[in-house]
C-alpha cells in the first residue's frame, strides 16, 4: 500500500513538475499579442482623444460665433427700431408740412380772390 501510494505521489509530482510552471518564453509568447493590441488601441484613443479635442475648439468656435451673431442682431433690432421711430417722426413732419402747405395755398387762394375784388371794386371806383 505505500508503494502504490508512493508510485502516484511520484506521478503527480512529475505532472505539476512538467505541466505546472510556465516558463519565460511562453508567457512572452502569450503577453507580446495582447501588448501589440494594447499599443494599436492605445495609438486610436490617442487619434480620438485629438479629434475630440479639435472638435471641442470648434463648438467653442460656433458657440462663440452664434453669441457674437446674437449680439449682432440685436443691435441691428435696436437700429431697426431707430430708424423706424426717424421714419415715423419724419412721416409725421411731412404730413405737418403737407398740411400747412395745403393751408398756405388756400390763404393764397383767398388772398388772391381778394385782390381780384379789390381790384374790380378799384376799377369800379375809377369808373365813377
Amino acid at each position: 500500500m505505500k508503494r502504490g501510494a508512493l508510485v502516484v505521489l511520484s506521478l503527480l509530482l512529475l505532472t505539476l513538475v512538467f505541466t505546472g510552471c510556465a516558463t519565460k518564453d511562453y508567457v512572452k509568447q502569450q503577453i507580446d499579442p495582447l501588448v501589440d493590441r494594447i499599443s494599436r488601441i492605445e495609438a486610436r484613443v490617442t487619434a480620438v482623444e485629438s479629434k475630440l479635442a479639435a472638435l471641442e475648439a470648434k463648438v467653442a468656435e460656433v458657440d462663440e460665433a452664434k453669441r457674437e451673431a446674437r449680439d449682432a442682431k440685436s443691435l441691428a433690432q435696436q437700429a431697426m427700431q431707430q430708424a423706424q421711430q426717424c421714419c415715423d417722426k419724419a412721416d409725421a413732419a411731412a404730413r405737418k408740412a403737407d398740411a400747412a402747405a395745403e393751408r398756405a395755398e388756400a390763404a393764397a387762394a383767398r388772398a388772391e380772390n381778394a385782390a381780384m375784388k379789390a381790384g374790380k371794386a378799384f376799377e369800379l371806383q375809377q369808373q365813377k
